[in-house]
């Protein structure tokens, strides 16, 4: 039996009578940028409604003379640095900056030494820990207010539970909040306390970063507790204890709450920083002066982006290196 097949179309190719596949539309350039911009437009408009604005009406005010009636109507006059320069010449500017000096060292170093003891003694682990580092975690947890109003108590002259113990041992009386000599101490005491929860939450997860073996091997070596703190321990958290420091000193310069609670800035300016200063000009008298509380603001934002940026080349540095 013979087949007759269809004769192919003179001249054609093989396969000629079959359609190419349809190609498919492939995603071009802009639109993985729209998707780009689509994610990051949540964030810009954060960025922009909490940060950009504020800053810009800070410095906005802290050029303008802002009287109540200047800030309802919005016809502020404009004089430039002046308020700047009233700051820098006023009486409390200096004692202002050194308290600010002083409160903020002194915080941050003891929060951060003591948080670091605790974070390395409770690295050992033993049965109480998870639950002693809660207990260390609740003055973080605590509002503010009530913290600061806590220690207001205990450090009443009076009938406060710190004179009532130093009395049982025979001691003298102290007037920690109404005498000029002790009145920023006893703030700094009160918000070292509040910041030691920090330094411990985050140099003890630093701490779990530390493979175990190389304390194994230095162990094996001959090195005891203190050579392993200082060889190991404390170079190996270098990173982390750096953006601690950093986060410790932002924080700390802001600090209103704990000092105006506890003295309002007293006695006289005896524990007055620069955060209490701008915000007692603003809302701490019946007659609030908005522009030099705005640059007094605008002074410790400069000097949190100084640190920052000094933060950023010492980073830089060590990648490098």
């Amino acid at each position: 039996m013979t087949t007759t097949e269809a004769p192919a179309t003179a001249g054609a190719p093989p396969g000629a009578d079959r359609q190419p596949p349809t190609p498919r539309r492939r995603r071009g350039p802009a639109v993985s940028q729209w998707a780009a911009v689509g994610f990051a437009a949540p964030l810009l408009v954060y960025l922009i409604l909490f940060y950009v604005y504020p800053l810009w009406r800070n410095i906005d005010l802290s050029v303008h003379d802002y009287t109540i009636r200047a800030f309802v109507q919005g016809n502020a006059e404009f004089v430039g640095f002046e308020k700047y320069a009233e700051v820098f010449s006023s009486s409390t500017f200096p004692t202002a900056l050194w308290n600010t000096a002083v409160f903020t060292v002194v915080s941050i170093v003891f929060q951060y030494a003591i948080g670091l003891a605790l974070a390395v003694f409770f690295r050992s682990g033993f049965r109480l820990s998870g639950l002693l580092r809660a207990m260390f975690l609740v003055p973080w947890l605590l509002p503010l207010i009530v913290s600061a109003s806590t220690w207001s108590w205990m450090l009443n002259s009076d009938n406060g539970i710190v004179n009532s113990v130093l009395a049982a041992f025979g001691a003298e009386q102290i007037n920690w909040l109404t005498s000029p000599d002790t009145a920023l101490l006893s703030v700094t005491i009160a918000n070292i306390w509040l910041g030691i929860p920090f330094n411990l939450v985050i140099l003890y997860s630093g701490l779990q970063n530390i493979p175990g073996e190389v304390y194994e091997a230095a162990s094996l070596d001959g090195a005891g507790p203190w050579k392993q703190f200082w060889s190991i321990t404390f170079p190996l958290l270098r990173p982390v204890s750096a953006i601690t420091l950093l986060l410790g000193l932002i924080y700390t310069l802001k600090v209103v709450d704990v000092i105006w609670i506890m003295t309002t800035g007293g006695p006289g300016d005896a524990s007055t920083t620069l955060a209490i200063w701008s915000y007692r000009e603003a809302f701490g008298t019946g007659q609030p002066d908005f522009s030099p509380a705005a640059a007094v603001g605008n002074l410790l934002i400069l000097i949190a982006l100084v640190f920052g940026f000094l933060h950023l080349q010492l980073q830089r540095r060590q990648e490098d290196s």
